[in-house]
């Protein structure tokens, strides 16, 4: 077992150190000619990151002093989500690289300088055109002055300037150069109206100084992932911060009485509390729920991510839920990772009821809620006997259980409908594709036998306070009455 557990864990580092340097390399090595600044940059950067991502889940788990928590959290977590749609992001460019580098024209090669070193006259710059002294008729003219045939294409676009004239003590050269008999030389005619002068010292970019195509291409597609994962999480942060919208679903149940029609059930889920999402949030949290004026609010689990002497003050909101028949709990996971009993005697303290393997009749339907899956480990798992054995069966009952999991023993209990959490309904997209398979419901209303089942996305976000693809929320469920 322990040979297995380590063989996953080097898998599992193996890939994130791969996937690391495959967007160091994309993102910075190909966006740049050479070794240098930008390079050490963004393998600080990725190292960085991930640094403090796992020192925030660290600390979040050992109880490391608060302030630690909240330091680390916010750069860390929001790293985790970031990493995430880089690497999704700049995957999903990998096929538009090529077509990119065959659209774009190709850049013009590079000149290969002469013996001597001076570059070919084609090549030479156009404010220094070639000389074209005229010999004077007694002389030959030597091989090395006569143009190279390559050279004549570059002249003949080249626009010449005035040439001189001849005067009675000597003879000026093409372009008003005077040769050593030559006399005074006439001013040369001014450039046409309209036609620009170049400046003198002006030259054209060198080809060494223009990025070839691929290097082009590569910091273009670099430049568009990760504007598009800067987007991504940035909306997907602001949907959590914002707080969790009202969802609305109805439920008919068989057994419930008509007097019970329209009765309204407040699902909070997954608050997750902690070094990220503190009182204000909690706050808005209440606010929400309160607006919908519920008949009765069920809290079923994971409210928190760290201890009641951190996060006391930030629950403290949840003393102002109201509903007709009160405030229901039941643990999450995440509780006995703070600290499970101090949690159930604080929320007690609230207002809230905690259902510990318990079950309450109320007028219409009996409400049960079960503790988490999670305690087991604590000698206070998940006890369904105690809780529905010695009910009336003939009376409707919905249960509270944290995990979609628990379903298969609600049904054998008779449950009529299990209201859970845990999901996140994904999360991270795709996620979701990792709570299908964890899960026999992500999200939403479900039918197992004679049992419904619904999962609530939660209100809060685990990690990076962020949603992709599944929107927090607060879902009131109406039960519907078949009698009605």
């Amino acid at each position: 077992m322990v040979v297995v557990f380590v063989l996953v864990a080097l898998l599992v580092v193996t890939g994130v150190v791969a996937a690391n340097w495959y967007l160091w390399r994309r993102l910075f090595r190909d966006t740049t000619r050479g070794p240098g600044p930008v390079r050490r940059a963004g393998a600080v950067l990725i190292a960085g990151g991930w640094l403090l991502a796992v020192g925030a889940l660290v600390a979040e788990r050992a109880g490391a002093p608060f302030w630690l928590q909240r330091t680390l959290a916010w750069p860390g977590f929001l790293w985790l989500a970031l990493a995430l749609y880089l690497l999704l992001a700049t995957l999903a460019t990998e096929p538009l690289r090529p077509v990119l580098r065959r659209l774009l024209p190709a850049r013009a090669p590079e000149p290969a300088p002469a013996p001597d070193g001076r570059l070919p006259a084609a090549q030479a710059p156009a404010h220094e055109p070639p000389s074209t002294t005229e010999p004077s008729p007694a002389a030959e003219p030597s091989p090395a002055a006569e143009p190279s045939p390559a050279a004549e294409p570059v002249l003949g676009r080249v626009p010449l300037p005035a040439v001189g004239t001849q005067s009675g003590s000597g003879r000026l050269a093409v372009g008003g150069a005077k040769t050593a008999a030559a006399g005074p030389a006439e001013p040369e005619a001014p450039p046409a109206p309209g036609r620009p002068v170049p400046p003198a010292d002006a030259a054209s970019p060198s080809p060494r100084d223009l990025p070839s195509r691929r290097l082009f291409v590569s910091r273009v597609v670099a430049g568009g992932t990760a504007a598009v994962a800067l987007g991504v999480v940035g909306h997907g942060t602001y949907g959590v911060l914002r707080g969790p919208r009202v969802k609305r679903v109805t439920v008919p149940l068989a057994k419930l009485p008509r007097a019970a029609h329209g009765f309204r059930i407040a699902v909070v889920s997954d608050v997750h509390l902690g070094p990220v999402l503190g009182r204000g949030f909690a706050q808005k949290v209440v606010d929400t729920v309160n607006a919908t004026q519920p008949d009765l609010i069920a809290v079923v689990g994971d409210l928190v991510d760290g201890s009641v002497k951190d996060l006391g003050p930030a629950a403290a909101p949840l003393a102002g839920l109201r509903a007709r028949h009160g405030a229901y709990f039941v643990t999450g996971n995440h509780e006995y990772f703070s600290g499970a009993e101090q949690w159930v005697e604080e929320v007690r303290r609230l207002g809230l009821h905690p259902l510990e393997n318990a079950r309450t009749e109320l007028p219409a339907f009996d409400l049960a809620g079960v503790n988490d899956v999670r305690g087991e480990s604590e000698g206070q798992g998940p006890d369904f006997e105690r809780a529905l054995g010695d009910r009336d069966t003939a009376r409707a009952c919905v249960l509270l259980a944290h995990q979609p999991v628990q379903i298969h023993e609600a049904v054998r209990h008779g449950v009529d409908l299990q209201l859970s959490g845990h999901t996140h309904g994904g999360q991270l997209w795709p996620g979701s594709l990792l709570a299908a398979a964890a899960n026999p419901t992500v999200a939403g209303l479900e039918r197992y036998g004679d049992t419904q089942l619904y999962v609530s996305r939660g209100a809060g976000a685990w990690g990076p306070p962020t949603r992709v693809g599944a929107p927090s929320d607060i879902t009131v469920v109406q039960l519907a009455s078949k009698q009605a």
